[in-house]
């Protein structure tokens, strides 16, 4: 089988496998991407998140985080939920943690995409599977693989299908034709998203500083809020989704058809009152499969806890 038609074949199995979108490039080093994220750490917009200072050249390339990868195969997962969460009387949570985490779905969908190029090639020996779990770039090998750009929100935008979607990759010990051109911004004047920001944490188009994003603050950040009004939170309390809320591109969203990324009707149930009330084998409950577990019990109470207090107060 020549080199083309294996990617042909692969893209066409992705797409099989309900995959919203596939691409494959060269394993090699990310300069531009490198140079990107060094600017960023040197401005220390990581804030608490000081694990993205370590193995920065694996990070970099794939070739030093797993000896002997030819190819990077990416794939992207729309997570778009069919229905949303309730608004009134309600607190609210991004989309992406609704169902099942998402590191154990999309690792299984990338397993079988790994055995249907194995029933074609042969079994592989060293190949890696990456869900948002290793020191990998993966909008900087999304855009590489040709699946979309990167937004004015810092987050991959497809021309057709917007930005809720997974990221995930296959590192291959095989070499293949590349598939998937490298798609230019299409953002235009549109700043949408920095306009949108309640806590300008979208400093500029294409810059961000994590230390004031409503998703680092009510996920990655430890201990009490310190200079970011609770008015500006907007009833968050695990993660955000306002930038691509109004990003014009997701209009193009659809609900997607995995039943383990729809939200429970216990959750679709809960209200402020209930949030409020949550205690451990509550929150245990709720989200024993979630990715809302990163937070953990005691770091979403403290969301919780510190939006509803000053409710009360107003």
């Amino acid at each position: 089988m020549t080199e083309s038609n294996l990617s042909h074949r692969i893209v066409d199995l992705a797409n099989s496998l309900g995959f919203d979108a596939c691409g494959m490039a060269e394993a090699d080093f990310l300069k531009e991407s490198s140079e990107h994220v060094e600017q960023w750490l040197s401005e220390g917009f990581e804030g608490d998140m000081t694990y993205l200072d370590r193995n920065k050249e694996k990070r970099y390339d794939p070739r030093l985080l797993v000896e002997g990868t030819q190819t990077v195969v990416t794939v992207i997962y729309n997570y778009y939920p069919k229905t949303l969460l309730p608004a009134d009387d309600n607190f609210k949570i991004a989309k992406y943690a609704y169902g099942n985490d998402y590191h154990e779905v999309l690792k299984q969908k990338l397993r079988e995409l790994l055995e249907g190029i194995e029933a074609m090639t042969g079994k592989l020996a060293g190949t890696r599977v990456f869900v948002d779990s290793a020191p990998v770039l993966d909008r900087a090998w999304a855009v590489k693989c040709g699946l979309g750009f990167i937004g004015k929100n810092t987050t991959l935008i497809h021309p057709k299908k917007g930005s809720f979607f997974f990221i995930g990759h296959l590192f291959l010990p095989i070499k293949m034709e590349p598939f998937g051109k490298v798609i230019p911004n299409h953002c235009g004047r549109c700043t949408r998203c920095i306009d949108a920001c309640p806590t300008g944490a979208l400093k500029a188009p294409f810059q961000i500083d994590a230390r004031r994003c409503l998703s680092y603050l009510t996920i990655e950040h430890k201990g009490p809020f310190e200079g970011i009004g609770e008015d500006l939170f907007h009833d968050w309390i695990y993660g955000c989704d306002i930038c691509q809320d109004v990003c014009p591109y997701n209009r193009f969203a659809r609900g997607n058809d995995e039943p383990l990324f729809q939200p429970s009707a216990e959750l679709l149930a809960m209200r402020k009152e209930d949030w409020v009330n949550l205690d451990k084998p509550g929150f245990d409950a709720l989200f024993r499969k979630s990715a809302v577990k990163r937070a953990g019990y005691e770091g979403l109470k403290r969301n919780i806890d510190f939006l509803a207090k000053n409710e009360a107060s107003i």
